[in-house]
């Protein structure tokens, strides 16, 4: 649908021609479902290096051995299922941020947050203009709104207690592990954030469409996920300045301790098509080799990236934090994108949309449902809108749920409140 509506849009040869036939109406994107993930996420992490690779892990509770990054724990679970492809497999090691709940600290994660502002560029390689205006989305503006927003500060939650966003996610995730006789072992995992110099992403023409207010002004971008990427990671060793990533780590703004986020304003991605969309945001890591000063420890720039969303471009909700909640969330409970489990099917009761996936993602659970997929959250004047999202015991398939109230979802409970089908084949196929 989407691809038909910028056909219609084309327009006759020449520079603003070019620049008008990119144009799409700003309410198509209501008629898309919003995405949370790249067609190459688990290879995202050093991409166009040929790095990367699996490695082995262990169910004890430290950090993953070897590696320079972000404070981390690890564990695992035990549940029926099947790998990637199709073998039997009964535990499924995991690693999250912080440390271990059992442990009781306060662990604080410094969070860089980066605004990157996108210039869309027309065939002359110049930042295009339409109707007078550059096509140029810089998020400046949403910072102060995000640092005051649940992900920063304290709000009270029902389970999880008065506290951050992602705190009290991972509170009530793991309640029967900080409470002993009664008693809470004032287990926090904080984000303290600030802000970091601005960084900028060109995007070439004939990678990039874009929607308008009615004022004319840019509303919104759609860029493919490969001209995305390129500008996004770095791709040499060492790393240098043209991309937003090396640049930010030649400044030292992102650092191998940090849970980097980088902002947007209203940009999202397509892959491969534009009926393929949209991308509102993705987690990852950017792996650099080491060296002699850090012991020869691969290097992992944790990082987010997620948009502002303005109102009313998506049904169901989705606005101002939501993308940012749900890929910080998701960051918390696989830093790595790699904690897999066994295979789970998510599906829509009302409209039928479905997600198969075989990973502990806690948002893209939620994303296909249609009832109550955010929770308002009122601080300073303004309504919030994080995305809900799933429990570890979903997972795991625990029945019950060892999360606070037995629930499989936070902070709004009645979100999900059943399990997937269990023991599915690669494609959620039943095993019998």
């Amino acid at each position: 649908m989407l691809t038909t509506l910028i056909t219609l849009l084309v327009a006759a040869t020449g520079t603003s021609a070019d620049v008008a036939s990119k144009q799409v109406p700003t309410g198509v994107l209501r008629m898309t479902r919003p995405k949370y993930e790249l067609s190459t996420r688990n290879s995202a992490a050093g991409i166009s290096k040929g790095y990367g690779g699996s490695k082995g892990k262990a169910a004890v509770q430290s950090g993953v051995p070897g590696v320079d990054s972000l404070q981390n724990w690890t564990g695992s679970f035990t549940a029926p299922g099947f790998d990637f492809f199709g073998n039997p497999q009964s535990v499924w090691p995991f690693e999250m941020v912080g440390r271990p709940p059992e442990r009781g600290d306060v662990t604080v994660i410094n969070t860089p947050i980066i605004p990157v502002v996108v210039e869309l560029l027309g065939p002359d390689g110049k930042v295009a203009f339409f109707n007078g205006k550059p096509l140029t989305l810089d998020p400046s503006q949403f910072i102060r709104p995000v640092i005051q927003s649940p992900e920063f500060e304290p709000f009270p939650y029902a389970t999880g207690g008065f506290t951050q966003f992602n705190d009290a996610m991972f509170r009530t995730e793991f309640a029967d592990r900080i409470t002993r006789h009664g008693h809470d072992n004032g287990w926090h995992t904080l984000l303290y954030p600030r802000v970091k110099k601005a960084q900028r992403m060109q995007i070439p023409f004939g990678s990039w469409f874009f929607g308008v207010h009615p004022d004319g002004s840019i509303a919104f971008a759609l860029v493919d996920e490969s001209a995305f990427v390129a500008a996004l990671f770095p791709t040499t060793v060492p790393v240098d300045n043209t991309t937003v990533i090396g640049a930010a780590e030649l400044a030292g703004d992102m650092t191998t301790r940090d849970l980097s986020a980088l902002l947007f304003n209203n940009v999202y991605l397509f892959q491969g098509t534009t009926a393929n969309c949209c991308v509102l945001g993705f987690h990852s890591y950017d792996f650099e080799p080491g060296d002699a000063s850090n012991g020869n420890r691969e290097r992992r720039f944790v990082f987010s990236y997620a948009s502002w969303i303005d109102p009313g471009l998506f049904a169901f909700g989705f606005e101002d934090i939501t993308a940012l909640s749900h890929e910080l969330s998701e960051t918390f409970n696989d830093p790595f994108v790699d904690n897999q489990t066994p295979w789970w099917l998510s599906v829509d009761p009302f409209f039928g949309f479905s997600l198969c996936q075989d990973n502990l993602e806690t948002g893209d659970v939620i994303e296909v449902l249609s009832s109550t997929p955010v929770f308002q959250v009122q601080m300073h004047g303004f309504t919030y809108h994080p995305q809900v999202e799933a429990m570890f015991s979903w997972f795991a398939f625990e029945s019950p749920s060892t999360a606070a109230n037995g629930s499989y979802s936070f902070p709004d409970e009645t979100t999900l409140t059943t399990l997937s089908p269990p023991n599915l084949l690669p494609g959620c196929t039943p095993a019998n």
